[in-house]
């Protein structure tokens, strides 16, 4: 093909300072800074952090990097892993839809021990440059995503996000745009991410992100070292299309886009602790129930008309006791959290919350249909429809499901959810610790080293 993918990534990761970003990258790169620091900070209460971390401490022993869980340092390998699985344990961080990928979790825990590191080294790294260095990341893995159509069968968050964090990290270690494709080379030889702990519930998920990230750190340096990768790991008769997206490529969308339009800007937040494709069904009632006026026991029946990703991801049965990961991606359980408790939070899916009778019996009144979508990878529009013990039916249209860049959290619900998040920690983030946060975030071009930023993240205060 003409234009070759692997190539213009890594002049798109060479090239990008902050000037070249927009107002909206700008802005939208600081909302999802903070929202994805408040999701690790709440992941602190997630199950097997602990056996995580003192694992990646075993696995990685050293002083150049910083566990955002205790403040412990080691390898910043090793701090890649437990910080990646700090940011999706819950299930809380932000998506690209179009792409089907979490890009932050990979990316944020990759660069910010990379950065560690290289303040520890004399070469800190500022504020601006950081923000672009994101961009870019975010550029590549959701691009990543995008131009392909077909099914999900490996995990993007981390296979995808392990490309957007190796180009992150070559933006600021200042490759050239031949360094940088050796390094994705590098990338493609530790990738990984199986469905399959998606489909069981498996903490396995949170730490294939965790493993890709630290896989981003070694491709760099790799690269850095004159290690030549392979180069044509995009689109070549092994490559991440031909293998892992079954050979379902579309460049002209990444071709069209790239430098064009970022990415981060098409970035969708989560409100609720689950998986976002369950998002939709606790959108519908909400809305229903306020034009309406019902009460969630007027409920006979709830019914979900999605698209095939949604049914094949989250449209899995509810279980009397469900493992806590497995809750968070079942769709019928989620919204029985939210008929039963009026809300969806980080408490309702952990111990006795899972096996609430009152959350179960309103799940076994929610089912899904298929709506006649047949893009693998939609996540929306969603027709959501409320039959009551009366016999009146609601129905909601959603062309973009709460959360969406259309449908998008206000500035003001992204910092309550920061602040929700941090009150959610284990222990709880002093709302002062919690304020430097968020000030250091607003105004991070002005941050000279952004070590200083992990430093407030990880405590003590």
């Amino acid at each position: 093909m003409s234009f070759d993918i692997a190539q213009a990534f890594a002049a798109h990761a060479a090239r990008i300072r902050h000037a070249d970003l927009s107002p909206e990258a700008v802005a939208k790169a600081k909302t999802f800074l903070l929202d994805t620091l408040g999701v690790a900070l709440a992941g602190s209460s997630g199950a097997n952090v602990e056996a995580v971390r003192d694992l990646a401490i075993s696995w990685g022993p050293g002083e150049e990097a910083t566990s955002w869980l205790g403040g412990q340092r080691m390898s910043a390998g090793s701090a890649a892993i437990i910080n990646a699985y700090l940011i999706h344990c819950l299930e809380f961080d932000c998506v690209h839809e179009g792409a089907v990928v979490h890009p932050m979790a990979t990316l944020l825990s990759a660069l910010l021990a990379w950065c560690e590191r290289e303040s520890l080294r004399g070469r800190p790294v500022d504020g601006a440059r950081f923000l672009a260095a994101m961009a870019v990341g975010v550029d590549v893995a959701g691009l990543l995503g995008v131009a392909t159509d077909a099914p999900l069968r490996f995990f993007r968050p981390a296979t995808a996000g392990g490309f957007g964090a190796t180009a992150a990290i070559a933006n600021l270690a200042g490759f050239d745009a031949a360094t940088t494709r050796s390094a994705f080379g590098h990338m493609y030889g530790q990738t990984c991410g199986t469905l399959q702990p998606h489909l069981e519930g498996s903490p396995l998920l949170g730490l294939q992100i965790g493993f890709n990230a630290r896989g981003a750190i070694a491709a760099a340096d790799l690269a850095a070292a004159g290690m030549q990768g392979p180069l044509d790991v995009f689109t070549g008769r092994y490559g991440y299309y031909t293998l892992i997206e079954d050979g379902q490529l579309h460049a002209d969308r990444i071709e069209a886009a790239l430098g064009r339009e970022w990415q981060i800007t098409q970035l969708a937040h989560k409100p609720f602790p689950s998986g976002r494709l369950t998002h939709g069904v606790v959108h519908g009632l909400r809305d229903l129930m306020a034009r309406h006026g019902f009460a969630p026991d007027d409920i006979a029946e709830v019914v979900c008309r999605v698209p095939p990703l949604v049914r094949r991801l989250v449209g899995r049965p509810d279980m009397p006791d469900p493992a806590s990961n497995y809750a968070k991606l079942c769709l019928p359980f989620v919204a029985g959290v939210f008929l039963a408790k009026g809300r969806c939070d980080v408490p309702d899916f952990r111990g006795e919350a899972l096996r609430d009778q009152r959350v179960h019996a309103f799940a076994a009144r929610v089912r899904h249909e298929a709506d006649g979508n047949t893009d693998e990878n939609a996540l929306d529009p969603q027709e959501i429809s409320v039959r009551l013990a009366s016999g009146a039916v609601h129905t909601i249209h959603l062309p973009h499901v709460y959360g969406h860049p259309e449908a998008a959290l206000t500035a003001a619900e992204n910092e309550e959810k920061f602040f929700r998040c941090c009150r959610h920690a284990e222990p709880s983030v002093p709302e002062a610790r919690a304020r430097r946060i968020l000030d250091m975030v607003a105004g991070i071009e002005a941050l000279p080293d952004i070590a200083a930023l992990v430093a407030a993240v990880a405590g003590p205060d």
